[in-house]
């Protein structure tokens, strides 16, 4: 059974916790928050038996192998740190870092750790439907591009219209459509087609100063592919990837609950499953087959895999940021 820690108590980190309980093979131990009535409600909805408001102590004194990574985009470096130099294996939700010299370091550090373990939280990519439709995309004859699509309102986008400026849309927190609903973008085009020759952002800023949605033009040798993403406005647009006369299209870029694959004579076949019970669910049950067992040959393989994705999704969405200037405050440490 793997001991899991937390860090962050928002709802990501409960549907996260959801899904460890469909998996059975987690128990959550330990919750930290920097308000330590929070962290000890969190722990009592959800069965855990140490709180802490103190991330030093929690590492130190805390009785969990694993811990799962939540917090506003810019803390991710320096938790992940402190958590690989305590011998801890990291999940870190999505995007891991903010930029490639963060990155690097996490590396590195992984690298003089050989036994610690380390996940980017990409969600959509461990689902079923994403592996029917690049098992899909693999039978195609001709591929001529993509557009990828992902635009949720987020509600705290009226705070930002009321004058405030929560996490999310922060430099300082290295918020920014790019960096949240745009990393599933970016993971699908980088696990299906592999990184670009060259990339151009075109965002829309708000008055926080990161972009609150955006396009982005990804120029591959024979296609390009197009990156469509907002957190201040909804879309139903669904997601396609061109063949000649046939195509794969998708309900959207990030959940992913359906696909279908429209053959040249025009006839459409379904390739998606059943809804997942928790988005989740996959990714869950992916890292904990690593973790419970990190010298088979496949789960070294598909552990590998997935590291030199989260690498090169990170600098991809570092390269879009330079191309359109947007410059966070942890870049200038």
């Amino acid at each position: 059974m793997i001991e899991l820690g937390i860090i962050g108590t928002n709802w990501i980190t409960q549907q996260f916790v959801d899904a460890i309980k469909l998996a059975k093979t987690y128990e959550l131990v330990s919750v930290y928050s920097r308000k330590l009535g929070t962290a000890k409600s969190f722990a009592k909805g959800n069965g855990a038996k140490e709180t802490f408001d103190d991330l030093k102590k929690f590492f130190k004194d805390g009785k969990f192998d694993t811990v799962y990574i939540a917090s506003p985009n810019s803390l991710h470096f320096e938790q992940a740190k402190l958590a690989i130099e305590s011998g801890k294996n990291v999940i870190v939700e999505k995007p891991a870092f903010s930029n490639q010299k963060q990155m690097t370091e996490i590396q590195e550090l992984l690298f003089d750790h050989p036994s610690v373990l380390f996940f980017e939280g990409a969600r959509n990519v461990h689902t079923p439907n994403f592996q029917a439709m690049e098992d899909q995309l693999g039978k195609m004859k001709i591929v001529q591009g993509a557009e990828f699509t992902y635009s949720k309102y987020s509600s705290r986008y009226d705070k930002v219209l009321g004058g405030e400026e929560p996490n999310v849309f922060s430099l300082k927190y290295a918020g920014g459509a790019l960096q949240d609903l745009g990393v599933y973008t970016a993971y699908d085009a980088v696990a299906l087609f592999g990184m670009p020759e060259e990339v151009a952002y075109f965002p829309q800023l708000i008055r926080t100063g990161v972009d609150g949605k955006g396009t982005a033009i990804l120029k591959y040798p024979e296609y390009t592919v197009t990156l469509n993403f907002s957190k201040i406005s909804n879309s139903t647009m669904p997601s396609e990837i061109y063949g000649l006369k046939d195509f794969i299209q998708l309900d959207d870029a990030g959940e992913i609950e359906k696909v279908t694959y429209t053959d040249a004579s025009g006839e459409q076949h379904l390739l998606s499953g059943e809804k997942l019970a928790n988005p989740m669910l996959p990714e869950a049950q992916d890292f904990a087959r690593v973790i419970n067992d990190p010298n088979n040959e496949q789960n070294k393989k598909d552990y590998a895999y997935w590291c030199q994705l989260s690498v090169y999704v990170n600098k991809l969405l570092f390269n879009l940021r330079q191309d359109a200037h947007i410059s966070f405050v942890g870049d200038q440490d």
